[in-house]
């Protein structure tokens, strides 16, 4: 009998990869991932997993390279850990007849654009938009709005390029940035301008048609939104946790999902939850490790048992509160030393300590996800025991950066 096979198309340097091959691993299934550049991605040489180089953006070539596969293999399930690639995931899964995600339905909702449109026919809550397709349209769609407003790529993951402009010059200077060269798309560019919803922030793990849990979540400093710390599950009264629930699952509807997992982020403002975005996906580390750490829920194996033809188990097995802390430089420089990240996991309730850097690392700091240094999980039965054990590790670490030479030195 031919052996059980997960393909996964890409994988993830620094988040849920791993994660993928592992829970595969572990429900008996041999992990194949294909990559335009395997060596991309350090854990696969290091454990010896297999990767075949192909161009994942050519869908024929993944399908003659999945078709070769099944030759040998038998094709258990394709999926992604990466957004970018869910619509083409789609496509092969439709093609081989495994289950799947809809791939017209995953390509609406990753155009942020689009995404909007279909909320607001639906009546969801989310805040006031614009499409632009040049300066002067983001000047006339913040005129409309109102400053302060958020510039952010219709396309796009991360918080790449995504920013708050509180005041005229902010909002100049972004747009050259986004229009001006120095911002690597993905898509033809096109900006969406949004009103700035103001509240705490939430997002709610969905899989299927249901609302697994609400976490809570917190940034760094403006005008970026580079994440500084969760907590799973939120501190909500019954009437904030019903409204959020009820707002994700008409998300669910008015996009078209509904299978597999879904990240979905809102802000409660004073009109009640506001949509700030729709991922069809899971969310990226630490989100999956905290689920598991407060409910005893593995999201990404309950992912490839979905993608596989199985049913998922969503039973709440425990209940804690769990926290990560994401490690972030204050200055751009070279990264002489970091350090302390084995005192900081000998910290009873410490479940993980990860470093996503190596010394001599040059810094540049870019207001999303790369800024990560990064992160320390904690969990224990009460919020304000993870949060003193979160703290207490997180004192532990430290690192110098040496800043970079100014001109004349």
């Amino acid at each position: 009998m031919a052996r059980r096979a997960l393909i996964l198309v890409e994988g993830d340097p620094t988040g849920n990869g791993l994660l993928y091959i592992q829970a595969a691993q572990g429900l008996g299934l041999h992990p194949i991932t294909l990559s335009a550049d395997p060596a991309r991605y350090e854990y696969l040489a290091a454990a010896k997993y297999e990767a075949i180089r192909v161009d994942t953006n050519n869908l024929d070539a993944l399908i003659r390279e999945c078709s070769c596969l099944g030759d040998i293999y038998d094709i258990a399930g394709i999926t992604s850990p990466l957004e970018a690639f869910y619509a083409t995931i789609g496509k092969l899964c439709r093609h081989f007849d495994l289950p799947g995600p809809n791939p017209t339905s995953i390509k609406r909702c990753c155009d942020k654009f689009t995404q909007r449109q279909l909320l607001a026919e639906a009546d969801v809550p989310i805040p006031a938009y614009r499409s632009a397709v040049n300066a002067a349209d983001v000047k006339s769609a913040a005129a409309e709005i109102g400053l302060p407003v958020v510039l952010k790529p219709a396309v796009g993951a991360g918080s790449c390029g995504v920013r708050l402009c509180r005041d005229a010059d902010e909002l100049a200077e972004h747009t050259a940035y986004l229009f001006g060269g120095q911002y690597i798309w993905r898509s033809s560019p096109r900006i969406l301008v949004e009103e700035f919803a103001e509240g705490p922030l939430y997002y709610a793990n969905t899989m299927e048609n249901e609302v697994l849990g609400i976490g809570a979540a917190d940034f760094g400093p403006p005008p970026y939104f580079v994440y500084h710390e969760f907590t799973y599950p939120a501190v909500l009264t019954d009437y904030e946790r019903t409204g959020i629930a009820n707002v994700s699952l008409s998300c669910l509807r008015a996009l078209g999902l509904g299978w597999g997992p879904t990240s979905i982020e809102l802000r409660w403002t004073k009109r009640g939850p506001v949509v700030i975005e729709v991922n069809p996906r899971l969310g990226g580390t630490p989100g999956p490790q905290l689920v598991q750490l407060a409910f005893g829920v593995d999201l990404i194996t309950e992912h490839i048992k979905l993608a596989t033809g199985d049913k998922c188990n969503l039973r709440k097995r425990h209940s804690q509160t769990a926290a990560a802390r994401i490690l972030r430089p204050d200055r751009d420089g070279i990264l002489d030393w970091i350090g302390g990240d084995n005192r900081a996991a000998a910290v009873a309730g410490v479940a993980e300590v990860k470093f996503y850097v190596q010394p001599k690392t040059p810094i540049v700091r870019k207001g999303d996800y790369r800024d990560h240094l990064g992160y320390v999980i904690a969990a224990s039965p009460s919020r304000a025991r993870t949060e003193a054990i979160l703290q207490r590790a997180v004192d532990l670490i430290d690192w110098s950066i040496t800043p970079f030479p100014t001109l004349g030195e």
